[in-house]
């Protein structure tokens, strides 16, 4: 019996981490202004709970958008490494990061 309630848990987390919807986007898409990553595309997702992630398509890595993703990857909860890893810096802006804003309203049109 305790062995089918575990499986059944198991599933369970499995079947609501599959629920989230995954979309590609490209520099193209986006616009090479707007594009702030060093690779030519990126997954986004929205978990169940409203964790924002962009994912390496190659590595399936994953990269925390918002503050619940961030939250999400410190704790342990999930496995991933900081945005800044695959961020580019602004030109226009020395010293600092491109905006992430066009990606992370992207990635929130899932959660609706």
């Amino acid at each position: 019996m305790k062995k089918l309630v575990g499986l059944m848990l198991a599933l369970s987390f499995c079947s609501s981490a599959m629920a989230s919807e995954v979309i590609t986007v490209s520099r193209f898409e986006v616009g090479k202004d707007k594009w702030a990553f060093n690779r030519e595309e990126v997954m986004l997702t929205c978990t169940k709970d409203g964790a924002l992630y962009a994912i390496n398509p190659s590595t399936l890595m994953q990269y925390p958008l918002n503050d619940i993703a961030k939250q999400q990857l410190k704790s342990g909860q999930v496995k991933g490494q900081p945005i800044d890893v695959i961020q580019i810096d602004d030109p226009a802006q020395p010293g600092q990061k491109k905006s992430l804003t066009p990606i992370i309203e992207r990635a929130q049109k899932l959660c609706d």
